[in-house]
């Protein structure tokens, strides 16, 4: 078989798909595109290796040929640059076809094995109709994307397997956007989660996404604030801090994480005649228990461990009720140190000291942290 045939039956089978996709209407849009692409980087990965006989093709060059032809034909979306994001999405996601192999019993899916044969040189089928077998590929493969193309775009840029299926468990639990993602991706949720967790609770991150059972589960080092658009280098107050964060509520709600709800600010209570105030009281409707958090601009000092203490067994004894979890306390500070931290505070205390920052954290500084304190725990 020529070149030019191997080109126009891969191309047959890209239009035959993109019919068979557009017309699925119990499916969403959002959906059939997914699945079709996904479909579309399957066929150049089996195209590619086909083998014998197409180095002509190969690279390059079949990409842009491909993209001619597919163009010509009016298929939208189908440029090279797309073509190579299909081909890296089907890369990416190599379980959902053991996981159809699986489902169907067979090394390999009936179904693609007949869309596999008509991509072999040998192959004579040139009548070859496609429909059943495509939409047997669409209905198995449907249940396993619940995203849209866009979020998969910015999915496919992250080369950490592990990283990149956190965030799509989260996104899917969470409804998030994609502008929500994105920034989820650019404050490096995933790497300030993993420094405050044990190896197989990171592993479980990208197994679950996060997964709140416990106090500890709640916290992340450090929190970023960026859309508080307050200036590192500029001088601010505690209360300044705290109106900037009412005042972007929903944005620190998010931060926060799962389950959180606000109570309320500069919470008053009075012990022996004095008054005291809590900057910010939440509630986890998860952990079922009261989380109060306090503001310091400054370097943490143990001073502010133990006033946080004495809120939050206030909060214990006199606001807390019967079936509700023990008061969480953190104190949300520019700088910390973890030996005086770890010094002040007794083992198994619901209190803890979390840093903040104002500007998007650097990945590369966060993953040599995640280096370093692995080193840490195998010396």
């Amino acid at each position: 078989m020529s070149s030019g045939s191997q080109l126009r039956r891969l191309a047959d089978l890209f239009e035959a798909t993109h019919e068979r996709t557009q017309h699925q209407a119990a499916r969403s849009v959002d959906l059939s595109l997914v699945v079709r692409n996904w479909l579309f980087g399957c066929y150049i990965v089996e195209f590619e290796q086909g083998g014998a006989g197409r180095s002509e093709l190969y690279g390059k060059r079949l990409i842009d040929q491909l993209a001619a032809s597919l163009a010509k034909r009016g298929l939208k979306g189908t440029s090279p640059t797309n073509l190579r994001k299909f081909r890296a999405f089907y890369e990416a996601y190599p379980e959902i076809q053991q996981a159809l192999s699986v489902e169907s019993g067979e090394a390999l899916l009936p179904a693609l094995g007949e869309i596999q044969q008509t991509l072999s040189v040998e192959s004579a089928l040139i009548d070859w109709d496609g429909s059943k077998a495509i939409d047997a590929l669409v209905g198995q493969l449907a249940p396993h994307f619940q995203l849209a193309w866009s979020h998969y775009v910015i999915l496919l840029s992250l080369k950490i397997s592990e990283e990149r299926r956190f965030y799509e468990v989260e996104a899917v639990a969470n409804s998030w956007s994609v502008r929500e993602l994105e920034r989820q991706i650019d404050c490096a949720l995933y790497e300030r989660l993993a420094l405050s967790r044990d190896r197989d609770e990171i592993r479980k991150l990208a197994e679950k996404g996060l997964v709140i059972e416990k106090a500890a589960d709640i916290l992340k080092n450090p929190y970023v604030l960026e859309f508080l658009e307050l200036r590192e280098d500029s001088s601010y107050s505690e209360s300044e801090l705290e109106t900037a964060i009412i005042g972007k509520l929903e944005h620190f709600l998010l931060e926060l994480g799962k389950g959180f709800l606000f109570e309320a600010r500069q919470k008053r209570f009075t012990f022996d005649n004095d008054h005291f105030y809590v900057d910010l009281v939440f509630y986890n409707r998860l952990l079922r228990c009261y989380v109060l958090i306090d503001l310091k601009i400054d370097k943490l000092a143990h001073q502010d461990l133990g006033q946080m203490q004495m809120y939050v067994n206030y909060f214990d004894r006199h606001v807390k009720v019967d079936g509700e979890a023990p008061t969480i306390g953190i104190v949300l500070c520019h700088r910390k140190n973890d030996a005086l931290v770890e010094l002040t505070l007794p083992e198994g205390s619901n209190i803890y000291a979390s840093e903040y920052q104002l500007y998007l954290p650097s990945k590369e500084e966060l993953r040599q942290k995640l280096i370093d304190w692995a080193e840490e725990m195998q010396g």
